[in-house]
């Protein structure tokens, strides 16, 4: 056991004002299996990047550990898996590298396979493996579920599970849960560390949001209540004050040193007041700090005129001699929302794009009501570029309605500037979200939609679902989110 020492970190990126992290300090054991998280573009991957080197910044972190970064560069996929693995730890042990491998349930015939024709769960598990033969190294596992199905997603976990001595970056709540016994979070304001899982430290910041909430209804009730105390206080004082000056013809005696004595005491009782107040203005500031904002959204869908959209019966998908499915049978009714799942490869995609009406050769009977309209969210960001006022207009959505929807995601007034290429994935992925839900349509088929997407905004839009209840059919492999939101599973 050794640990990371992070102190007094302070960076930002060239060019820009405001800092990402500034005076964070704190350590890590490096035994840990440390879960981090945090909203879009709050830094996790920049955290890993200063820890690998690769920036200047101001502080000191300090580590007696070799860091490795997953998923590791491979950057001749037609080389033989055997080869990449080479590449990543020359010294490796055969037998060490078949244990490993058939802990992951992988067969030793894809090393001898070019790693470009393994599928994304094969090359995930084959590197991780390969990154974990490493000794006295500490692993950066960043984002490692994008695109692994639900299988995969659980044989990874269990596999992690067994070991220990790394930071995974993951946004599934389930996949968390099941690896990690720490938890890493890059909160509005500060950096902290709990233990246990992601749902342990879900209920620690539930607990202390609420106890921040009900302090802050408080003492804004003191407030208001000593600004009213004060003020009534100095009034007084300063109409007994006005009885010192009192006309000279007056019959009254008039003892201007009780009076001045009075309102002398009056006066400190008010400065009291205040300096209570502003202790509780004060103590006020430090609450709510990360209290994360997670406001409902709202949708409207189109009504469509049939109770069902669309049928499938015994539909079978072909690509020359390939069968990708065969003999689905489902139907998509009004408000209903259907997850479909199924391994990768299985056929999810092809399926959604049939009902898109794009021309997919299949057999059996496929029905889809006329004039249906349909907003659709693919795997794909790469196309994303231009400002938001531009995609919108190109779209031909309500841009306030859009922006609103991207500042309850949590982007940032300054993000509204720049351009769309230079997001994040997760970012990305909110915009054709944000599009899709402005969109005046019958259905919505999202595919792959919450890839890179931040945990708190996963459960703002499950939670709209559930709310709303717009029909859609969609393919997701984050556990959670489809046990939660799908009322119906059609499993290839």
């Amino acid at each position: 056991m050794s640990l990371i020492k992070v102190t007094n970190l302070t960076f930002a990126y060239e060019g820009s004002y405001d800092n990402i992290f500034e005076n964070v300090s704190f350590q890590i054991d490096t035994d840990w299996k440390l879960g981090f998280t945090g909203r879009n573009g709050r830094g996790k991957t920049t955290f890993l990047n200063l820890l690998l080197g690769k920036y200047e910044y101001g502080g000191h972190i300090s580590a007696n550990v070799q860091f490795e970064y997953f998923p590791y560069p491979v950057e001749n996929k037609d080389d033989q898996t055997l080869d990449v693995v080479a590449g990543i730890y020359s010294d490796y042990v055969h037998w060490e590298l078949a244990r490993e491998l058939s802990l992951l349930q992988v067969s030793e015939d894809v090393l001898y396979r070019p790693f470009d024709t393994l599928s994304n769960g094969e090359q995930t598990k084959v590197l991780l493996a390969a990154l974990f033969l490493k000794e006295n190294s500490f692993l950066l596992i960043d984002e490692p579920t994008n695109h692994l199905d639900l299988h995969a997603r659980q044989l990874v976990g269990d596999y992690l599970k067994g070991k220990s001595g790394f930071i995974l970056v993951s946004h599934d709540r389930s996949f968390l849960d099941r690896c990690v016994d720490h938890i890493l979070s890059i909160n509005r304001t500060n950096i902290e560390i709990q233990k246990g899982n992601f749902t342990d430290w879900r209920e620690n910041k539930r607990r202390q949001d609420q106890y921040e909430l009900a302090e802050n209804e408080k003492l804004k009730k003191d407030i208001k209540r000593l600004e009213e105390a004060a003020k009534r206080t100095n009034d007084w004082s300063n109409e007994v004050e006005k009885t010192k000056y009192a006309s000279h013809n007056s019959a009254a005696f008039i003892d201007r040193g009780y009076i001045g004595h009075k309102a002398a005491k009056m006066m400190k009782r008010s400065k009291s007041m205040e300096r209570r107040q502003q202790s509780a203005i004060d103590e006020k500031s430090k609450l709510l700090k990360n209290i994360e904002s997670s406001e409902s959204l709202k949708i409207t869908q189109l009504a469509y005129h049939k109770g069902r959209l669309a049928e499938l019966d015994k539909v079978s998908i072909h690509y020359g001699d390939k069968t990708v499915c065969s003999d689905v049978s489902f139907t998509i009714g009004q408000g209903e929302r259907v997850a479909l799942i199924g391994r990768n490869g299985s056929g999810k995609s092809s399926l959604l794009k049939l009902i898109l009406g794009e021309s997919i050769p299949y057999d059996g009977t496929f029905r889809k009501g006329s004039q249906l309209r349909i907003s659709y969210v693919s795997q794909d960001t790469s196309h994303l570029k231009g400002n938001l006022t531009e995609y919108a207009r190109e779209h031909d959505i309500d841009e306030s309605l859009f922006k609103a929807i991207l500042r309850k995601l949590d982007f940032s007034r300054d993000q509204f500037e720049k351009d769309i290429s230079a997001f994040s994935g997760g970012q990305k992925k909110k915009v054709l979200i944000a599009r899709s839900l402005c969109e005046k349509v019958h259905l919505l088929i999202w595919d792959e939609p919450l890839n890179f997407v931040d945990v708190i905004s996963r459960m703002q839009i499950e939670d709209l679902l559930l709310e709303h209840a717009p029909t859609i059919l969609f393919v997701e492999h984050d556990r959670e989110f489809c046990e939660n939101v799908a009322t119906k599973v059609v499993e290839l």
